[in-house]
Parts: structure tokens; C-alpha cells; sequence
């Protein structure tokens, strides 16, 4: 059976044009995570991601800017993908999504992620 997964998105212009600390934009991924674990905290998929804790699956990706963060939203709505978009306060700067843990997506889905993201670097 596929493993659950959460798919962690942050945007690349944080450290690189923004020059925000890593630190930072690592805070901005534990953020959005941390919410949508809470936000689906009822739902069964979390619940097993959550009862294996040695052996969850993330992948962590980076994606271009605030526009590109913005289309793979939409997708991800599209498709009914539960995900929490971080916002970072009070600056009101959109910065990472992280979907609930997925064991399956749609084909669309993941030609978002290929065509929004590339691994985090």
C-alpha cells in the first residue's frame, strides 16, 4: 500500500531574493504542517499518519515565488486536496502550503506539483 504522505511546499524567493534566514523559512514549513495536521486532526488519513510517528513520509519542495505558491493553490482546490497556505503575520506574506497527509492524487495534482515545484534545495 502507498505510504501517506505530506507534500511541503516553501517558496525559493524567501532565501534567495527576500534573504530571509534559513531558519526562517523552515519555520514557515513547520507552521503550515503543524496547522493542517491540527486542521484534519479528525480525519482518518491523520490519524494513521499520526499513530506511526518513526515512519511518516514528507517531501519538501520549493516553488518559485508568491505567483506560483498562488497557482498550486488553485490546483490544489481544484481538486479538493486539503492543505493549509501559511500566511506569515504581521507582515501578511503568503510563504508555504502543506497538504494533510495523501495517499493517492490525482494525475492533475501531481503535474501541478511537477510544474510548480522542484525539490527544496
Amino acid at each position: 500500500m502507498e505510504p501517506l504522505t505530506m507534500f511541503i511546499v516553501v517558496r525559493k524567493d524567501l532565501a534567495k531574493k527576500l534573504q530571509w534566514p534559513t531558519g526562517s523559512v523552515m519555520t514557515q514549513a513547520c507552521h503550515a504542517a503543524t496547522a493542517i495536521l491540527h486542521m484534519t486532526r479528525e480525519e482518518e488519513n491523520t490519524k494513521e499518519y499520526l499513530a506511526d510517528l518513526d515512519n511518516m513520509h514528507k517531501v519538501v519542495l520549493e516553488t518559485k515565488n508568491e505567483g506560483s505558491l498562488e497557482k498550486l493553490e488553485l490546483v490544489l482546490q481544484t481538486h479538493n486536496v486539503p492543505f493549509k497556505k501559511w500566511v506569515e503575520q504581521p507582515e501578511n506574506i503568503p510563504t508555504a502550503i502543506a497538504t494533510a497527509p495523501l495517499r493517492s492524487r490525482s494525475p492533475e495534482v501531481l503535474e501541478a506539483f511537477k510544474k510548480c515545484c522542484s525539490l527544496y534545495r
